[in-house]
């Protein structure tokens, strides 16, 4: 892990960027975290969509995060940003765009090589990223997950033993497969839904909270659509880590 810029926002967080490996990425901790004082640490995973567009919403988890005493980091993730395009999720979009607009079912097919491909790149980067950080002085874990592609956020709790909550939001589009990988989670999870979510199978996205093996696990439900999100569904899901990373 390089660290290549730094900031102080509001004068009380530390905004460092880095690149590990090719992999740009975002580290956010609170002015008073050091090594006699290490954090507990959240992993912010968003949408592909590139770390430049995501940045306002990741900035904003990032200061109530430190309010609440953790550190924070995010990476780009595999075909996002400025990282080089993956042309079989490229060709996976063109066909969901083409039967959207034809109002046709989205096939397992057109699922599959959208997700499952993002998914098999994307949590051995994360995981490789975790290493780096908790090798930092000021980072001391527990670790928790906040990611918007819940097939991410699924893969990463049933084979990365060091994140112990997650925070998932059920806005996208779930393989088949993940639904038996989806009952070998056993970590809290705290799931947040827009039930008139244009671009989210519902059912799916309960079906697959169904599946979670966890013994606690709540689902926070809310009218409107997929950037509805309201304040106080947010607050919940810091409440929820405050719980269980301290």
């Amino acid at each position: 892990m390089q660290f290549t810029s730094e900031q102080r926002l509001d004068g009380v967080v530390l905004e460092r960027e880095f690149v590990l490996g090719e992999i740009p990425g975002i580290l956010w901790t609170p002015g008073f975290a050091s090594a006699s004082a290490p954090m507990p640490l959240i992993l912010l995973s968003p949408p592909p969509l590139g770390l430049r567009k995501m940045y306002p919403r990741l900035v904003a988890h990032a200061r109530q995060a430190a309010a609440d005493g953790f550190a924070t980091a995010t990476i780009e993730l595999p075909g996002g940003g400025e990282r080089p395009r993956l042309p079989s999720a490229e060709r996976a979009v063109a066909d969901l765009r083409r039967a959207l607009a034809a109002g046709e079912a989205v096939s397992d097919e057109i699922i599959d090589a959208l997700i499952l491909p993002l998914v098999d790149r994307a949590v051995p980067e994360w995981r490789e990223a975790l290493d780096a950080l908790l090798r930092l002085p000021e980072i001391g874990g527990p670790v928790g997950y906040s990611g918007g592609v819940i097939s991410i956020g699924t893969r990463l709790a049933v084979v990365e033993p060091r994140i112990a909550a997650a925070v998932l939001f059920a806005g996208s589009f779930v393989p088949r497969a993940m639904f038996e990988e989806a009952r070998q989670v056993t970590i809290p999870l705290h799931v947040l839904l827009q039930w008139d979510d244009e671009g989210n199978d519902r059912q799916a996205a309960l079906n697959l909270f169904d599946a979670f093996g966890s013994k606690e696990k709540t689902l926070h439900a809310n009218m409107g659509g997929h950037t509805g999100v309201p304040q106080f569904a947010g607050d919940a899901a810091a409440q929820f880590f405050t719980r269980h990373l301290k």
